[in-house]
């Protein structure tokens, strides 16, 4: 850690501070034990897909880790877009999560996908002079920013009628 006794030198943030988004992604949307082979919730207004089980480390209960089963996850638009103001666009460990997702979303391919689909999103709002909250509001909109998204290669969704448990 380059100190004398070992510790590190500036603390380490795990997590940072979430979104309240238009979509918040809770362990119900993921969770293997409750979404079964249905699989993870599916969205029309899908940027991305992920992949990683809930982790958890350590818990309030005395676990030390906390590890749960989830199936193949998309991410919701809405969960880059914060409720209430309209100039900004979250990414990384910031999308609407709630502390148990942020566990299966926090790892680094899913944050990657992420901050394609902001960083497309972003240059698509200035092209089109308009805002986030239109683009998720407008299924014309949406349409023409998941578009590009899908031209630039993006995977949106996972194949049909596969459900994997993690």
């Amino acid at each position: 850690m380059g100190t004398e006794d070992g510790l590190a030198q500036a603390p380490y943030h795990r997590e940072s501070r979430r979104i309240r988004a238009l979509t918040t992604i809770t362990e119900n949307d993921v969770s293997y034990a409750i979404r079964g082979d249905a699989g993870a919730t599916r969205y029309e207004e899908s940027i991305g897909v992920g992949m990683y089980r809930i982790d958890l480390h350590p818990s309030t209960g005395g676990d030390t880790y906390i590890d749960v089963a989830s199936t193949p996850f998309e991410i919701p638009l809405g969960a880059l877009i914060p409720r209430r103001v309209t100039n900004l666009l979250a990414a990384n460990k910031n999308i609407g999560t709630t502390h148990i997702t942020n566990g299966c979303y926090r790892l680094h391919p899913v944050e990657w996908n992420i901050g394609e689909a902001a960083g497309h999103l972003a240059a698509y709002c200035l092209d089109a002079q308009t805002t986030p909250h239109a683009v998720h509001a407008e299924s014309a909109r949406l349409a023409d920013y998941q578009a590009e998204l899908d031209a630039a290669g993006v995977e949106r969704h996972w194949p049909e009628g596969r459900v994997y448990a993690y």
